[in-house]
C-alpha cells in the first residue's frame, strides 16, 4: 500500500505472546468422580474427591479456588471440549438426575 505524504501510518499491531505451560515432572494426577462446589461473592471453591463403592468416606484430592469470571470461562471451555469429544466419539451417557443418579454411579 502506498502512503501519501501527510497520511498518518498505522502502528503495527502487537502479536499475542505465546504462553508457556510448565508441567512439573513429579506432578501426580488427581482422579476425581465427585466435586463439591461452594462460592462466595469473590470466589468459587471446587473440592475434587473420589467416591468408591461401599466406602463411607470420600477423600478430597485437590482444591481449586477461582474467581467467578474464571469459573464461567471454565464452564465455557468444558462445554466446547465436550462438544468436540461427542462429535468424535458420540454422545456421553449420563443417567437421569435425582437420588437414583448417585445410586447408579456409586453403589454396587
Amino acid at each position: 500500500m502506498t502512503q501519501h505524504p501527510g497520511t498518518p501510518q498505522q502502528p503495527p499491531q502487537p502479536q499475542p505472546a505465546q504462553l508457556q505451560i510448565e508441567l512439573p515432572a513429579q506432578l501426580e494426577p488427581a482422579y476425581s468422580n465427585f466435586v463439591m462446589i461452594q462460592h462466595s461473592p469473590s470466589e468459587f471453591i471446587l473440592d475434587f474427591a473420589r467416591i468408591m463403592p461401599n466406602m463411607p468416606t470420600a477423600r478430597v484430592g485437590a482444591r481449586v479456588v477461582m474467581t467467578p469470571m474464571h469459573a464461567k470461562l471454565l464452564v465455557r471451555a468444558l462445554q466446547e471440549n465436550i462438544d468436540k469429544f461427542e462429535a468424535q466419539y458420540g454422545a456421553i451417557y449420563v443417567p437421569q438426575q435425582g437420588e437414583a443418579l448417585a445410586n447408579q454411579l456409586f453403589k454396587s
